[in-house]
Order: structure tokens, then sequence, then C-alpha cells
């Protein structure tokens, strides 16, 4: 029998939290002196103690330990409880890097002038083309490549010929900024004529007068160019028309430094 500090340093878990462990019901000590109070452990408890501190580390609750444990000898459920961790860490990498990206922009504009009059907002027309389409609810703005990547598949076959400009859009439809599920259009300039696939569509797109301003770097800008661009309208009394959209002049898709990215922000805007 171990005493309770003996197997706290064999296991590397504090007395406080094997104390917790058995008020839960997690890891209930083999036996309890009835006059002292004093827990005792024995060697063969030590690998479910491995087993808790490892899924632990792994970031799972301790309800979630508890319930994996039942299943701990059935390889396909415990597989199972690790890809769904694993996929819920994926997410939060991707969400703490989008942070710290921000951080560090914010950072670097400290003591810099602010001015959102510094990115030129200028009204033209977007003309008329003709375009693979293809849309879809995607989980989240920043997947937006998942659209690319099934453009590209899909058209790949018919050796498309692509339009000079070649225009690279992305058409934002929700009526409002979506935290999750945003309704995402991409366009790609072509020429010439191509029969619709699964998920794309050729079709012509009209003319179209737009507020535009460009600019060069990350996509932590956007909000201070649309504050631009609001600014802007406002003041030459146009009125937004129409659904925002984006075109890529540098993409992630060329480029995998952030400072080298060029991109050009579109609102259909019609005189007051």
């Amino acid at each position: 029998m171990l005493k309770i500090g003996d197997f706290s340093k064999l296991s590397r878990i504090s007395i406080r939290m094997l104390r917790h462990y058995d008020g839960i019901g997690l890891l209930v000590p083999e036996s309890v002196d009835e006059f002292t109070g004093y827990r005792y452990y024995t060697e063969a408890q030590l690998p479910l103690a491995d087993r808790i501190r490892s899924l632990k580390a792994m970031g799972f609750s301790l309800s979630a330990v508890s319930e994996i444990l039942k299943a701990y000898r059935d390889p396909r459920a415990l597989r199972e409880y690790l890809l769904i961790r694993r996929e819920e860490l994926k997410d939060q990498a991707e969400k703490t890097a989008i942070q710290l990206r921000i951080l560090e922009t914010t950072i670097n504009r400290l003591g810099k002038d602010e001015n959102v009059m510094e990115y030129s907002v200028v009204l033209k027309e977007i003309p008329q083309r003709e375009v693979a389409s293809l849309r879809g609810i995607i989980p989240s703005y920043e997947k937006e490549g998942i659209l690319w990547e099934r453009m590209m598949q899909e058209i790949a076959p018919q050796k498309v010929q692509y339009a000079n400009p070649c225009y690279s859009i992305a058409v934002f439809h929700d009526k409002e900024h979506k935290e999750q599920d945003p309704d995402v259009e991409i366009q790609l300039s072509v020429q010439g004529n191509y029969r619709n696939t699964e998920h794309v569509v050729f079709k012509q797109v009209p003319a179209v007068q737009v507020a535009s301003a460009t600019f060069k770097g990350s996509y932590d800008q956007i909000s201070v160019v649309n504050q631009a661009v609001a600014n802007w309208v406002r003041d030459n009394r146009y009125d937004f028309d129409g659904a925002m959209f984006t075109i890529y002049h540098v993409s992630p898709a060329q480029t995998r430094n952030p400072d080298e990215l060029v991109t050009e922000i579109c609102f259909p805007v019609r005189k007051k």
C-alpha cells in the first residue's frame, strides 16, 4: 500500500488533485483509514493515474476523462475520442494564430498614423465578365479556400482558359457579418464556353459600379479599409447597393507571406 504522498510522487499528481479525484469518483483510494482518514493507494492504480494525467494534458475535461476511461479498453471508441479532440485543438490553434496575427498587426501600428483616409477610395466600374462561379456555405470566412480547391478540381478537366485580366473574386452574400456559416460565392473570369459541373456554374456577370479601396498586407486591415470606404460613401453622397466583394490581386494561393497580399475591397454603390 502507498501513502498518498508517495502515490503523488510516483503518479506526478498533486495531493490536492488526488483528493479532488477521490471526491468525484475518478480515482478512488484502495482504502481509507476509518480513524485517521488517511488515503492509501496501490501500485496497480498507477496506470490509471497515468491515463488520467495524459488525458488531462490533452485538454480533456474531467467529465470527459471519466467517460473516456470507461471506453479505454475499446480501441475504436478511444480512437474516436482522440480524433475529435485533435480536431478541436486544430480549430483552437487556428483561432489562436489569428489572434496572434491581429496582436502583431496592432503592435506594429502603435505610434503610426491610423488615419483611415490613408487608404485611397475610388469610384470605378467592374466590367461585365464571363465567370466560373461556385457558391456555398462555409464554416467561417477563413475557410474560403475550401471553395477555391473545389472549383479548381472541377474545372481542371475542361482546360478552362482564363480571361485577361482574370478577376479572382469572392462575393459575400449575407446581409450581415456572420460569425459562422457565411454564404460566399467565388468567381474566376474565363473566356470561352464550358459545361457546368456539380458545383461550378459558368455565367455572365453584369458590370457594376463600386467604391473600391486596394491595400497591401494582411487581411487584418479590412476593418480599417471598410471605414475608409464608408467615409467616402458618406462624403460623396452615395448609398451601398449590393453584396460586397473582394478582388484578390495577390492571394494566399500565390504567397504565404501576408505582407505580400494585395486585395481590393469593392462595395457596389449608387448615387443618392
